[in-house]
């Protein structure tokens, strides 16, 4: 009932969100979608993940049919491309290669068509998602034109000023990192299919599990965004750097901002997302690690080195100050903790965890907002209270999900008590 009801839900906010876009002169969803379809796409790589997500839910036969028709078409859509000295992009071949699919599944019957619409409409909420994410970026901007930069740069220095270390530190080591950094960010929709399928490789034969990290990650990107319009941040290499339109007012990374005692909004620009509070990428890269954990040893380094290049990615390029990660680091944990093993319930433990989840977070907001100068002036005091708060969390949440039952740390968790009752 999920994917259904997703995409339904999904569907509306297409609808709502093109009419915003076209009452703001703006690329809307449902546009964007028809460019997909018309040799003109817009998600790329998006657009090859939702299918390859879809494709858990059929039989070898129709996933190998279904993905060299999605490249025939790719191959013959940039040759369309070249030759009328159209936008070279890829993407149009699994959006058609997935709506054929769609068509065909939903001409089978009994436990094949089920499990084939439910992995299909994963996908295209996948796709769906992406889609209204960019239109949001948008409402971003026109309902924050003044940005909190200066506030965050100011906290941040409870934390050493990271994205001013690692962006120093890109910087000397030359293009390479750089350029695997750059992938390992833009490519988090692969990474997360790549996991998914993992996960859902036995849908065909075995009921499909009740949890998965597709469900997390869809739920993130519907509650974290609503921190772009509460607290509007654009970003060191923005604010400060290369990237700010002749607004910025510093030289990032190479010269650190002198600390203000009167931080500002800033009126920026009404191009640049303000996206960074809280980042996403990181609550998106925390999720991939948590759900390699059940995975075999190379799926868990996998996702492990994909959080770790995901933070410096984050931090390196200017994109996100360090106060961003913390939280978007508990917003994950929180929204996790609330999804996970749907078995076990509303009891006590998942209330705790969820409820000190969201006491963690609006306090952080609220810090960054309205303590920055404080922050500023205690750094030590600050920065073990953002770094140790974060660290209470990650604790409670491993006491909760993950401790081996038989210790007093699962017992705190709530762990042990579940498996006396399952086995009573």
């Amino acid at each position: 009932m999920l994917p259904a009801a997703g995409v339904a839900v999904a569907a509306i906010l297409l609808i709502a969100a093109q009419w915003w876009a076209s009452d703001h002169g703006v690329l809307g969803p449902l546009h964007s979608l028809i460019d997909d379809y018309f040799a003109n796409p817009q998600s790329a790589f998006v657009s090859w993940a939702g299918l390859g997500l879809a494709c858990v839910g059929v039989t070898a036969r129709v996933r190998v049919v279904s993905l060299v028709a999605a490249a025939v078409l790719d191959l013959l859509t940039l040759g369309l491309q070249a030759l009328c000295g159209w936008h070279v992009s890829i993407g149009t071949g699994p959006t058609l290669a997935l709506t054929g699919l769609a068509i065909a599944a939903s001409r089978w019957d009994g436990q094949r068509r089920r499990t084939a619409l439910h992995a299909i409409a994963f996908g295209v909420l996948l796709i769906m998602a992406s889609k209204v994410a960019d239109t949001w970026l948008m409402v971003s901007v026109i309902a924050g034109p003044r940005v909190l930069d200066q506030y965050v740069q100011l906290a941040d220095h409870a934390l050493g000023e990271p994205a001013w270390l690692v962006g120093r530190a890109l910087d000397a080591l030359g293009p390479i990192p750089s350029g695997i950094l750059h992938v390992v960010y833009i490519q988090l929709p692969v990474a997360a299919v790549a996991i998914a399928v993992w996960q859902l490789r036995n849908v065909t034969t075995s009921p499909w599990p009740r949890h998965n990290l597709l469900r997390t990650f869809l739920v993130l990107g519907v509650v974290g965004p609503l921190g772009y319009v509460l607290f509007p941040v654009v970003g060191p290499v923005f604010a400060y750097g290369p990237e700010g339109n002749g607004l910025q007012i510093g030289d990032w990374p190479r010269v650190l901002p002198a600390l203000t005692s009167m931080p500002k909004p800033l009126l920026f620009d009404t191009v640049t997302a303000r996206n960074c509070m809280p980042s996403m990428h990181t609550a998106w890269a925390t999720a991939l690690f948590i759900h390699s954990r059940g995975g075999p040893r190379w799926l868990r380094w996998a996702g492990a080195t994909w959080l770790v290049c995901t933070l410096l990615a984050t931090l390196g390029f200017g994109y996100h100050y360090g106060c961003d990660l913390v939280a978007g680091a508990v917003l994950c944990l929180t929204v996790e903790s609330a999804l996970r093993e749907p078995d076990r319930g509303w009891n006590r433990y998942r209330v705790r965890i969820v409820t000190l989840g969201v006491t963690v977070f609006a306090g952080l907001l609220l810090s960054y907002r309205f303590l920055p100068v404080t922050m500023s002036a205690y750094p030590v005091v600050a920065g073990f209270a953002v770094l140790g708060s974060l660290a209470v969390v990650s604790l409670v949440f491993y006491a909760t999900w993950f401790s081996p039952p038989g210790g007093r740390l699962a017992d705190w968790g709530g762990r042990i008590a579940r498996e006396s009752v399952v086995i009573n």
